[in-house]
């Protein structure tokens, strides 16, 4: 490791000045890959490392040997589980680039990727169109209004349909997305695209079914064939139609009938797609390696660098005053956000951080303004999957990972110094669904075992570890079944620990539906100084997805400032069980309103305790209901089990919420309780011949039963 060098701020951002620290920023991309499982965007990823010179040989999802999916779990399935990072040139930029999971389980690797990216690619299949994961990466980029490129793949499968996927995005995604291509032939007749802006040709050899993986020929770029020119000439006025809606000045040449450059499309498109108004649509066939080179081309040409993106915006770390930092400030101090963090089994933990602002060196003490401690900020890499190449230095506009931040965790912000530091948004993420029991297998193996989960749950904010009392066990949480699978598995072969993993629990809820009020009142009196905390508090449903929430009405001192926080904390713990099902108590609202407190004999001790049992009280008074995790299904079935699988699907207590039809194949929406669906791949394979498939998201808490709940 690097020798610690004591710099200050100001050498630290005249060093990355010095080296350029604006100079190749708006030549910079920080992109990802997001997408429904299956789409192919690990595929499409793998073809660009390989066009752009990164890597010499071309590795298959299939094979488990790209790039990107460089975990044993990743290349035995075929699936992303990690989100990975990487970097490329093309064409005079630097494209840093994040390859995400398309698995539900796996969202929140979407969620802080996005965070932290600039623009981003989508991938869609051409038969299926928008699929459920789909929905929801693009219901992630829209939250962070990361400006989006539409990749339309597979097309060269039987059904593919360019136009008809984008339909599906304009109905399902409420988006604008705008073709800039239009294919050359269809299913196995694809030959290639035709530029719509520059009138271009490319059309590439053809490849045997099994040829996947071998160099490819770069496609012959030609002219619009004579037969398809009336169909391009129309699909382009299109095109020139919708991007002149977001330009005045194009707006006015267009209604006009002025000639429109190319570069003034370019120009406006740019504009547009920075603005999120309209998303670039291309298509290709990356197992073919068709489209990918004019797909690097437009992510040049339409997505933003560092500095077309806004301000990051924080709180000053001293008095909570808002606080702007942009890449383009010479100087602005070193600011930068903690988006994930890994265990290396080479050089340790690794955290990955976006630099937003200044620059910083290896070996220097930095600030995490989040937890208000000084780090180490010691060796700095960049990552090409799990491989790292060591660097002296960061800029902004950067992603890279740093050794050394020993306090820092995912959503911190780390600053040059005290006096200028920030803290900025954190990334939120969605509470798990499902748990179950993990015990060693043998008493040896407990240390390791809980060595294991902790550093599980540092990597990933949707893993959590929680002790039962009640059953003496350990209890471990996820997003779903799929999840635990892997987390158990990877603490097996990467800690040698073995363990015995209980069956899938549903993490359950509760919460009130109706007003109340209670009163909490703890007083012990022993000689000497006794315990006095007396509090009276309302509680209220709040709307699903909540949380809770505290507010104190004190007035006059009849409860001293002081103890109004040990009030909040007896309440919040109190809460975390539930009268109904033992169960955290979710979506409602606490309010102090009154209480009394004796002058000797009053602490923060007893308020909390009064706290608690006024909590307690509450609930029960306020008609507690047990709340449920719902899945949101979609199964794509061929007609002749369609019966069959409505059936399974009631007898889940499934509501069906729409059944569409698309020649033989029937695609049914629903939603499920979480409950019901442990092994549904399983039995939907069995009910269909393994014909079916289906996708299973959390959509909703909803409350259930009281006799279903499996206390």
């Amino acid at each position: 490791m690097a020798r610690a060098r004591r710099l200050s701020t100001k050498s630290v951002n005249d060093m990355a000045k010095v080296n350029g620290n604006l100079g190749n920023l708006q030549n910079t991309r920080n992109i990802g890959f997001i997408a429904h499982i299956d789409a192919g965007k690990t595929t499409v990823t793998e073809r660009a490392l390989y066009f752009t010179r990164r890597i010499h040989r071309i590795g298959g999802v299939d094979e488990g040997t790209t790039t990107t999916d460089w975990m044993a779990q990743e290349r035995e399935r075929g699936i992303t589980i990690t989100a990975a990072a990487t970097n490329c040139s093309w064409n005079g930029h630097d494209i840093n680039i994040i390859d995400t999971p398309g698995h539900v389980d796996f969202t929140a690797e979407v969620e802080r990727s996005l965070r932290v990216l600039d623009g981003s690619v989508v991938v869609f299949d051409a038969v299926a169109g928008v699929q459920p994961q789909s929905e929801t990466v693009w219901r992630q980029a829209d939250r962070y209004n990361v400006p989006r490129i539409c990749f339309i793949n597979k097309m060269d499968k039987t059904g593919a349909n360019f136009f008809g996927a984008l339909d599906s995005i304009v109905h399902r995604l409420d988006a604008n997305p705008v073709a800039i291509q239009m294919p050359i032939g269809d299913e196995d007749e694809f030959q290639g695209v035709i530029d719509l802006v520059e009138g271009k040709s490319f059309v590439y050899e053809k490849r045997a079914s099994g040829d996947k993986n071998s160099p490819p020929k770069p496609p012959k770029i030609g002219p619009v064939p004579e037969e398809m020119m009336e169909d391009f000439l129309n699909r382009r006025a299109e095109l020139v139609e919708k991007v002149a809606e977001t330009d005045d000045a194009l707006l006015e040449k267009y209604l006009e009938d002025e000639p429109i450059s190319c570069g003034e499309i370019k120009g406006a498109l740019r504009k547009a797609t920075l603005d999120c108004k309209i998303a670039p649509s291309l298509c290709g066939t990356a197992l073919r390696h068709v489209g990918i080179t004019p797909l690097l081309d437009a992510v040049c040409d339409y997505l933003p660098s560092p500095l077309d993106v806004p301000a990051v915006e924080g709180k000053a770390y001293r008095d909570g005053k808002p606080v702007f930092r942009h890449p383009s400030d010479p100087d602005a101090p070193f600011t930068a956000l903690a988006f994930k963090t890994v265990t290396d089994p080479y050089i340790g933990r690794l955290v990955y951080l976006r630099v937003y602002s200044g620059g910083s060196a290896s070996g220097v003490r930095v600030f995490n303004s989040t937890k208000g401690r000084r780090e180490q900020l010691g060796r700095l890499v960049l990552m090409h999957a799990d491989k790292r190449e060591d660097v002296a230095q960061v800029r902004a506009g950067q992603i890279v990972a740093a050794v050394g931040l020993k306090s820092t965790a995912t959503g911190d912000t780390i600053c040059a110094s005290r006096d200028d530091a920030v803290i900025l948004e954190t990334i939120s993420f969605a509470t798990p669904v499902v748990s179950v029991a993990i015990e060693p297998k043998s008493r040896i193996d407990q240390d390791k075992l809980s060595e294991a989960l902790i550093r599980m749950s540092d990597e990933d904010p949707t893993f959590k570890v929680a002790y039962d009392s009640e059953t003496a066990q350990t209890v471990i949480s996820g997003m779903g079944e799929l999840h635990l699978e892997i987390v158990t598995d990877r603490i097996k072969r990467e800690s040698k620990v073995d363990a015995n993993v209980g069956k899938p629990k549903v993490a359950y809820r509760e919460t009130v539906t109706a007003r109340a009020r209670a009163e909490g009142r703890f007083v012990r009196q022993s000689g000497g100084h006794g315990q006095y905390g007396h509090v009276w508090m309302d509680i209220e449903p709040l709307e699903r997805g909540s949380g809770v929430q505290f507010e104190s009405k004190i007035v006059g001192g009849a409860i001293p400032a002081e103890f109004i926080p040990a009030v909040e904390s007896g309440a919040r713990e109190a809460l975390k069980s539930g009268p109904a099902s033992s169960s955290p108590v979710v979506d409602v609202k606490l309010t102090l309103v009154d209480g009394s407190y004796h002058e000797v004999d009053s602490s923060a001790v007893s308020f909390q305790v009064a706290g608690s049992i006024a909590a307690k009280a509450l609930v029960e008074r306020g008609k507690p209901i047990v709340l449920e995790p719902v899945m949101k299904v979609e199964v794509v079935t061929p007609g002749d089990f369609l019966g069959d699988v409505l059936g399974d699907l009631n007898r889940r207590r499934a509501r069906i919420g729409n059944i569409v039809g698309q020649g033989s194949i029937q695609t049914v929406y629903a939603q499920t309780p979480l409950a019901e669906s442990f092994g549904y791949a399983g039995d939907l394979r069995s009910l269909t011949q393994g014909r079916a498939t289906q996708n299973m998201e959390f959509d909703n808490y909803a409350p259930v039963s009281k006799d279903l709940v499996e206390l």
